[in-house]
C-alpha cells in the first residue's frame, strides 16, 4: 500500500512539470509574435497618379482703350450782311386838316329806310329779309330760330346711378331730343350720340320726362326746336 502512495506522488509531478512546459513554450510563442508585429514595416499609403495634365490657358488682358478725343468746338459764323438798305419813305402829303362838312345835307337818306314799318325790312332800301324756311315736320334748328331753348329755373337734371357713383365712374351722354312748343322734352325723339356708360343714358332718359324747359322762338311765337344737349356726370370729391 505504501508503495502504491509512492506511484501516485510520482505521477502528480509528472503532471506538475508537463504544465509548466506547456506555459514557457505559449509564452515563448505570443513573445515571437510580438516581436514580430513590432518588427513589420507599416507599408506606405499609395499616392493616386494624376490621369491628366493640367492645361493652363494664358487669358491675354486686353489693353486699355484710347483716351477720348475731344471734339473740335463748333464754330460759328454770323450770316452775311445784305448788301444795301431798304429806306420807308413816308408819304409827302400828309392830310392834317377835317375834311369839310356840308351842313345843308340831309343827316339820313330816306331811301335806307324804305323797309320801315315792315316785318324783317331791310335798311339798306332793297326791300325786305326773306323769312327763314320752315321745316317740314314743325321742328327747328338751332340755326333757324331767333331764340333758342335753355333750361327752365330750378329745373334738375338727371340722378346719378348709385352703382356708378360707388364706384367712382365719371362719364359725359350727348343727349338729342326735341323740346315742343311747350317746354316739354319728347322722349320718343331721344337719341344718345355719344354716352361713356349705358347707365348714365338711361338716367338721362329718365331725366327728360320730367324736366322743363323755355321753348324756341321764331318770328314772335314758340316753336318745337331740334336740341343737342350734353349731360356730365362727376364725382364731387
Amino acid at each position: 500500500m505504501f508503495n502504491m502512495l509512492l506511484e501516485s506522488r510520482a505521477a502528480r509531478s509528472r503532471r506538475a512539470v508537463g504544465s509548466l512546459a506547456s506555459i514557457v513554450m505559449h509564452a515563448g510563442v505570443v513573445a515571437a509574435l510580438v516581436i514580430v508585429s513590432a518588427n513589420a514595416a507599416v507599408p506606405e499609403p499609395e499616392v493616386a497618379q494624376p490621369t491628366e495634365r493640367l492645361r493652363i490657358t494664358t487669358i491675354e488682358t486686353p489693353p486699355p482703350p484710347p483716351p477720348p478725343v475731344d471734339a473740335p468746338a463748333p464754330v460759328y459764323q454770323n450770316a452775311p450782311v445784305p448788301k444795301g438798305f431798304q429806306m420807308v419813305v413816308p408819304p409827302v402829303d400828309i392830310p392834317i386838316g377835317i375834311p369839310p362838312i356840308d351842313l345843308t345835307a340831309p343827316v339820313t337818306n330816306a331811301d335806307d329806310f324804305t323797309g320801315r314799318d315792315l316785318h324783317n325790312g331791310r335798311v339798306d332800301g332793297t326791300g325786305t329779309i326773306a323769312a327763314p324756311l320752315l321745316p317740314s315736320d314743325g321742328v327747328y334748328s338751332l340755326l333757324q330760330v331767333e331764340r333758342p331753348v335753355v333750361l327752365a329755373p330750378g329745373a334738375t337734371g338727371p340722378a346719378y346711378p348709385d352703382v356708378l357713383r360707388a364706384a367712382g365712374v365719371e362719364g359725359v351722354v350727348l343727349a338729342q331730343f326735341v323740346v315742343d312748343s311747350t317746354g316739354r322734352a319728347d322722349v320718343n325723339t331721344f337719341k344718345a350720340l355719344t354716352s361713356d356708360h349705358a347707365l348714365f343714358t338711361s338716367a338721362v332718359r329718365s331725366a327728360l320726362a320730367r324736366m322743363r324747359f323755355i321753348p324756341a322762338e321764331a318770328g314772335g311765337r314758340r316753336v318745337a326746336q331740334l336740341v343737342q344737349q350734353p349731360f356730365q356726370f362727376s364725382v364731387t370729391r
